[in-house]
């Protein structure tokens, strides 16, 4: 595996007006009422600052095979693996934004599915000179390997769950307003025939935001602060799977997304009560 030690440290800088016509795509992708003045809820900014490759860019996966930022992937396959957030400022919608992005750590590791490089790159969050939202991507470079469809954690009892049908439409819907390009996400026959799904994949970063959007709906008067999660296995569609959580102390709750009665992503919050 190629060292791309040299990488860290390296930065970008994006900018983007947080347009509200953008954000009733959205919150339309998302099956959210559509509020075009006010800030933009938790996680909808991973559907803004969006930076685009030409299609020569392109890998036969979708996925960008030159990123002036990322390393390149090659023959590996790229995944969003969790991460780790603090909401100190509301975006507000219509105002210029700006995210700083920072690799910060690259290590290499064996695990079962063969040797992995995870990466670690840091983006903060600027409106009006003010931090807004820090975060921690953590990505995974994975050789071509079976994916581990089936979970062995049972779902704990929840307080709160919602139900959500992954159809095609919706997963289509959210890749055209991240400008995710993934094969994975919208071509049946190319996520059966060259990587080996059973069907299509739910994006994780929308199974992070369903996770949190059904908090928020539960918990109404609460303020989210910080969040961190992370994916344990692939959620296919179109079978229905469920979002839910308990909180377990004050100030802090635990979310996860589940299909089949097993656990397929974990997610910690903590937030304040008004």
């Amino acid at each position: 595996m190629t060292d791309f030690s040299s990488w860290v440290g390296r930065r970008e800088t994006c900018h983007d007006n947080l347009d509200p016509g953008h954000v009733q795509r959205v919150a339309l992708s998302l099956e959210e009422p559509v509020v075009p003045d006010a800030s933009l809820p938790p996680l909808w900014h991973w559907a803004f600052f969006v930076q685009g490759e030409p299609y020569a860019k392109l890998g036969r996966d979708g996925h960008p095979q030159e990123d002036a930022f990322l390393p390149p992937a090659g023959q590996r396959n790229r995944m969003w693996a969790g991460g780790r957030i603090q909401f100190m400022a509301p975006l507000r919608v219509g105002v210029p934004a700006e995210r700083v992005s920072e690799i910060t750590k690259i290590i290499e590791k064996t695990g079962r599915s063969g040797r992995l490089q995870f990466m670690t790159v840091l983006h903060r969050y600027i409106q009006d000179n003010i931090l807004c939202i820090s975060e921690e991507q953590d990505i995974v470079y994975r050789e071509p390997s079976a994916a581990v469809l089936q979970g062995t954690t049972p779902v704990p009892e929840a307080q709160w769950h919602e139900d959500i049908t992954p159809d095609p439409v919706r997963l289509f819907r959210y890749s055209a307003v991240t400008f995710n390009g993934h094969r994975i996400h919208y071509d049946d026959r190319y996520v059966r025939e060259v990587e080996g799904y059973p069907g299509l994949v739910v994006h994780g970063p929308l199974i992070a935001t369903l996770m949190v959007g059904a908090f928020v709906r539960a918990h109404s008067d609460c303020q989210v602060q910080s969040l961190s999660y992370r994916g344990l296995r692939p959620l296919i569609a179109p079978r229905a799977f469920q979002v839910g959580g308990c909180v377990t102390q004050a100030g802090t709750a635990q979310l996860w997304a589940a299909q089949a009665g097993t656990l397929a992503h974990q997610a910690e919050i903590q937030f304040t009560s008004a």
